[in-house]
């Protein structure tokens, strides 16, 4: 008999490597390590298992919405290289960003059976929750034990920690296990803060999900990136009101913005951004400039790039390059510092500076796909797809500010956050078999 081995065992082990590539985000170098070994050896599987019922891996539509997902980002890369400011480097990035691609095809089969799905979704709750308890600690002691650790892990192999001296002297903010030279644990919470309060209320029902929301919380208010703040919102308002129901989420948001406040009131760092943003009441555009940390300047000169690039753009992470010929108020220092500002803080703007309209049509249609894929989606599949798309809908949510799309960190989570919604939301009930289409 010429009988193919369960395609289903070779690929056992993704969702593990997903969590593992997670968990190694607050060191860089080995989180991108194990990203490109892992887009390595699923292109090794893939390679045999396409031949031997490779579809028992994914569903037809699963493998093609993760794969328009990942061109929808990508083109606008390869297209906007030929012109670019740096040219040289936006078509190295391109190409060092097609390993995405075998990644995310490993990222949506590792959700695409319930074992997976559990493992995954759950073990990304845990992650986000270990993180949360840690930077709690690092509140109330003054000190980050993960950070500790892992600088004292770095030290091993390096000459130098993870941050220097001067970085946590200037650290005003909690920084958790990503460290003082690395400010990302709000907005990373808040975009993984799905999974989190989904797994608390499985578990624990509606205490469990209070419990978790408000430790969340507290870290995210307590980590100072506004932006955080309003992703977190997000969450809660539709996390929330499932559970609860409107009225009962209104008078919780009500009770714990109350309470988030006083006690962020505490803190003279949070109390300063309040302060801040208050400012952008002001009608004086220099208030508003202020309350925005200097972003209304870098959307300034984001408008300037746009209108002298408008077809393909200055190139991927290109920003920093073209700014001082599009900085609007060169003589007078910003309000970040000295230096130009790296990229456009807010991802409409970014697609459109970097890589033009055509970029902007490209990533359109990725989010009309991905939206069409939920329309027709069933019942069940919107359910257990719906803690992977309430993550990614908030992070790219375009009314916010944002950190680098086009960089290896940002771009990266983002690109995870797809292939989980589309694996899970596309997921074959068995082996071969795609979810029944609702018609409504």
């Amino acid at each position: 008999m010429n009988a193919s081995p369960p395609t289903d065992v070779s690929l056992r082990w993704a969702p593990w490597w997903v969590l593992a590539f997670v968990a190694l985000w607050p060191l860089p170098g080995p989180a991108e390590t194990v990203l490109s070994l892992g887009a390595i050896l699923a292109l090794g599987a893939l390679a045999l298992s396409r031949f031997r019922g490779g579809i028992a891996l994914l569903s037809h539509e699963a493998w093609a919405l993760t794969t328009v997902l990942f061109f929808s980002y990508w083109l606008p890369e390869l297209l906007s290289s030929p012109d670019a400011i740096n040219p040289a480097r936006a078509l190295r990035e391109s190409l060092l960003d097609l390993r995405y691609l075998p990644f995310l095809w490993l990222v949506a089969i590792a959700v695409a059976g319930e074992r997976g799905r559990r493992i995954t979704f759950g073990g990304l709750g845990v992650i986000a929750a270990v993180w949360t308890l840690g930077a709690i600690v690092q509140a109330l002691t003054g000190t980050s034990p993960m950070y500790a650790a892992l600088d004292a892990l770095t030290r091993l192999f390096s000459d130098k920690g993870m941050c220097s001296a001067s970085d946590l002297a200037a650290l005003d903010r909690l920084s958790g296990v990503f460290g003082p030279c690395n400010l990302k644990l709000g907005l990373v919470l808040a975009s993984l803060s799905p999974f989190v309060l989904h797994g608390a209320a499985v578990r624990f029902g509606k205490f469990g999900w209070y419990i978790a929301a408000a430790l969340v919380g507290v870290v995210i208010l307590l980590a100072g990136a506004r932006a955080a703040w309003l992703t977190y919102a997000l969450v809660l308002v539709f996390s929330g009101w499932r559970l609860l129901g409107w009225k009962r989420m209104g008078l919780t948001l009500v009770f714990g913005s109350v309470a988030l406040v006083a006690l962020g009131l505490g803190s003279p760092q949070v109390r300063e951004r309040l302060e801040r943003t208050t400012q952008a009441m002001s009608a004086d555009a220099e208030g508003v400039d202020v309350a925005l940390s200097g972003r209304t300047r870098i959307w300034s000169a984001a408008w300037c790039m746009i209108e002298k690039h408008p077809i393909n753009g200055i190139g991927v992470r290109g920003f920093r390059k073209a700014f001082p010929a599009c900085d609007p108020n060169p003589a007078v220092e910003a309000e970040w510092g000295k230096g130009a500002a790296y990229h456009a803080h807010q991802i409409v703007l970014e697609v459109l500076s970097e890589t033009g309209v055509i970029g902007l049509l490209f990533w359109l249609s990725g989010v009309a796909m991905a939206w069409r894929a939920w329309r027709f989606a069933s019942v069940e599949a919107r359910d257990r797809a719906r803690p992977a798309m309430l993550a990614l809908a908030v992070t790219v949510f375009p009314l916010n500010t944002h950190l680098a799309f086009y960089s290896t960190f940002w771009g990266g989570l983002t690109l995870l956050l797809a292939a989980l919604y589309a694996g899970s939301l596309l997921a074959s009930g068995k082996a071969g078999t795609a979810p029944a289409p609702r018609r409504d």
